[in-house]
């Protein structure tokens, strides 16, 4: 069931979150696990804003990196500062067509808020 292959990628990238490691390989590490450990995610990726609230990708599953690739599913979801401004985007895609459920949701979500939190320590 693909949300517990999602709960199982989650974990690993919080306990990295909590090692307090640096935010490009928290960054890096996610993508990765979201992409090998979700059978259903065909790709990630993590785009931070810049001044003029352009985005760009930090990191990626692969080299295909833009937001133009085609999927068939995908969800964006925000990452914020403590502030609560927008200084970034978690992105999911898959291939398949109906590929997330409620659960998925919601821990991607999860990661989502904890990239925002990491993000202020470094």
């Amino acid at each position: 069931m693909l949300s517990i292959a999602t709960d199982i990628a989650s974990l690993q990238i919080m306990a990295d979150v909590y090692k307090k490691k640096q935010f490009q390989e928290i960054a890096e590490t996610s993508v990765n696990s979201l992409v090998n450990q979700v059978p259903h995610i065909d790709w990630a990726g993590i785009f931070l804003f810049d001044q003029d609230q352009s985005a760009e990708c930090i990191a990626s599953s692969d080299e295909e990196n833009n937001l133009e690739w085609t999927s068939n599913a995908e969800l964006k979801f925000t990452i914020e500062d403590g502030t609560e401004n927008e200084i970034g985007v978690l992105v999911v895609r898959s291939r398949e067509a109906i590929a997330f459920d409620v659960t998925d949701f919601k821990t991607l979500e999860t990661i989502a808020k904890s990239l925002g939190e990491i993000s202020l320590n470094n």
